[in-house]
């Protein structure tokens, strides 16, 4: 596939993988927009995602998460940040794959528990949730994550090193 010069990137991955800080430098290097679907729906809202779970329910975010990503995919040069269960989203997840460079951005989960106290606050499905209910909220989600272009792990890197791979990945697969 490798990289197009129309077609967006969007990351997939886990909660709390670093799809969001990932794909701000990762669209400052190849200069294309950087859009985070959440950050979006926060300011829509003008409040935080776990505000909006307890206020309206996951049914009101997953539609506005749905509605922005597809205000947004036909959009080219862009590198869109995804939350991490809207690849649960059977028509997100399509046209993702038709349209865009998929990269799912994947880490295990001996690294990613390590980033858990600072998720649990800001993440409304880790809320009130044993870490043996974490991990199979995890492994459940990881069958999701099985469609993409691109797989990078991203364990134990820096987020320069993680850019530097997801581009040499992409760039390298020039057919």
């Amino acid at each position: 596939m490798g990289l197009s010069k129309h077609k967006s990137i969007v990351l997939i991955g886990f909660m709390g993988v670093g799809k969001t800080t990932i794909g701000d430098i990762l669209a400052k290097n190849l200069i294309y927009d950087f859009i985070d679907v959440d950050k979006k729906i926060e300011k829509q809202f003008k409040m935080s995602i776990p505000q909006i779970f307890y206020q309206y329910g996951e049914a009101v975010f997953r539609n506005s998460e749905r509605d922005l990503f597809f205000q947004n995919v036909h959009e080219h040069n862009k590198v869109v940040s995804l939350g991490g269960g809207a690849f649960l989203q059977d028509k997100i997840k399509k046209v993702s794959l038709e349209k865009c460079i998929v990269v799912y951005l994947e880490m295990s989960w001996k690294y990613w528990k390590k980033r858990l106290n600072y998720l649990k606050g800001t993440r409304p499905l880790l809320q009130d949730k044993s870490l043996t209910e974490i991990n199979q909220l995890f492994n459940e989600r990881l069958s999701i994550y099985q469609d993409y272009h691109y797989k990078v792990n991203i364990d134990g890197l820096r987020i320069e090193e993680a850019v530097s791979k997801i581009l040499n990945t992409i760039i390298k697969d020039k057919g």
